[in-house]
Parts: structure tokens; sequence; C-alpha cells
């Protein structure tokens, strides 16, 4: 007589509250830490708590890069279509539409890393889209400066570039620094 063994019961352990109780108290996960953060996991705990690194964004963050993105995108669609009118908005002269053309696809460019830094949460990503559109108005001042100095005319257009240049410039740097500023512990 061969007698069959009965079938071996398995333990649920996900549904045995004092047993997963006790597996997170061996993992050391679930209650406080020394900071007073509570994990949720033995991977959270090694790698830290996101909510830590998570941005307060200064107010008008995210309009300030929309209004840049739109304004980068529109006058750089603008020198890749019209590149003759828009220098001569600004110059009150004419030039080679190559040179605007280029100048045009560098703007597109910038706008698309501005656009993405729009839809980004990652502190890192919007510094960096920050400092991009802060090296372009400075830069952008420099060779404007130094071309109305050759050139010996000053424009309204050409004053009118050069104060708004300042401005965004002034702008961009300031979100710059306050995103960078480490935050209070509350």
């Amino acid at each position: 007589m061969a007698s069959t063994p009965p079938p071996l019961m398995k333990k649920h352990s996900q549904t045995d509250l004092v047993s997963r109780l006790k597996s997170r108290k061996v993992l050391g996960v679930g209650g406080e830490d020394d900071d007073g953060e509570v994990h949720r996991s033995k991977i959270s705990q090694m790698l830290g708590n996101e909510m830590k690194f998570a941005v307060r964004e200064p107010i008008g963050l995210r309009l300030w890069l929309l209004i840049s993105a739109v304004l980068f995108t529109s006058i750089s669609l603008m020198a890749l279509a019209f590149p003759s009118q828009l220098y001569a908005i600004i110059f009150e002269i004419t030039t080679s539409r190559i040179s605007i053309r280029l100048y045009g696809g560098a703007l597109l460019c910038i706008s698309l890393i501005l656009w993405n830094g729009l839809y980004t949460a990652e502190k890192v990503i919007i510094q960096w889209t920050l400092l991009t559109e802060a090296c372009y108005f400075g830069v952008q001042f420099l060779v404007t400066s130094i071309t109305l100095l050759e050139m010996g005319t000053l424009s309204n257009g050409a004053i009118v570039l050069l104060l708004s240049e300042t401005f965004f410039l002034f702008v961009t740097l300031s979100y710059y620094h306050h995103l960078g500023r480490r935050a209070k512990k509350i």
C-alpha cells in the first residue's frame, strides 16, 4: 500500500502580516532612520529618498522657460524664413542671407533645449537649460555691442535688442542662482 504523502502546504508570507513585519524588521525597512525618513524598501533606503532631491522651483520658472522657448522658436523660424528682413529691422542694413539662416538654425537648436527643459522635473537639466540660455544672451550681447561699435551707428532696433538681452540675461541668471541654492530643511 503506497500511500501518497500529503501535499506540502506553502506558507504565503505576503498575506501573513506578522511574517511581513518580521521580514521588514530584519531588513531594516519600514521604520524611521536617523533623519526621520521612512523607507518603503531596502533599495530606497540604500539609494536615498527621492523627496530629498525634489526641486522647489522658484515662482514663475516654468512660465519663464515657456516664454523663452516660444521666443527662441519664433525668432529662429523668422531667421530661417526671412533672414534679410530680420537683420534689416535691427541694424538697418542688409547682409547675406546665409549667415542669418545659420543664426536661425543655432537658435532653433537652443529652442529645442529650452522645450526639453520646460517638460523635465530634474533640477540639473533645468540648471543646464538656464545656463545655456544665459550663455547665449551673454555672447549675443557682446557680439551685438562690438558690431554696433564697429559700425558706429545705433538704431532704435539695436537699442531695444541690447536692453532686452540685458533683461533676459538678468532674469535667467537670477532663476539659475535661485535654483542652485540648497533648500532649507523644515
